[in-house]
């Protein structure tokens, strides 16, 4: 058995990168945020890599992966907005139907299901800055090769 979500990762950073913007400018997208980040910005993260659907022939896993949309504004500049924009762009590379799903098949994997397991959207007033935020966890169920 292998470890499978580092590969889901860095596939959905490979299929959300350059394909995100918002008023023209190509947003980053991050596992690790570096301190001189601009916003907004897109972090992709590992939340949890479990096995299922257990058989004699097959290692199956859900792997949990979190997408995290951020902008930031002075207080009361707007925001939420751009962080429901690229939410939606976001979901258009990630949650497609099978024939587009992330392909992991040169790393002995398959993706089987991937499904919206919610999004959270927060708003963050702080005195710097607020911030906006929309989470998707996002499961993908996978067999290994």
């Amino acid at each position: 058995m292998l470890e499978a979500i580092h590969y889901v990762r860095k596939a959905i950073i490979a299929k959300l990168t350059n394909n995100v913007t918002i008023d023209n400018t190509t947003i980053e997208i991050y596992n690790r945020v570096p301190n001189n980040a601009s916003y907004p910005f897109i972090r992709v993260y590992s939340v949890s890599n479990n096995e299922v659907d257990q058989n004699q022939t097959q290692y199956n896993f859900e792997t949990i992966t979190r997408i995290e949309c951020v902008t930031r504004f002075v207080s009361d500049d707007g925001g939420e907005l751009d962080v429901n924009l690229m939410m939606s762009q976001v979901l258009q590379q990630v949650r497609t139907r099978p024939n587009n799903y992330i392909d992991l098949s040169t790393d002995g994997f398959n993706v089987y299901t991937s499904v919206n397991a919610g999004i959270t959207y927060l708003t963050d007033d702080l005195s710097d800055h607020t911030y906006y935020r929309a989470i998707l966890e996002l499961s993908n169920k996978i067999t290994q090769n």
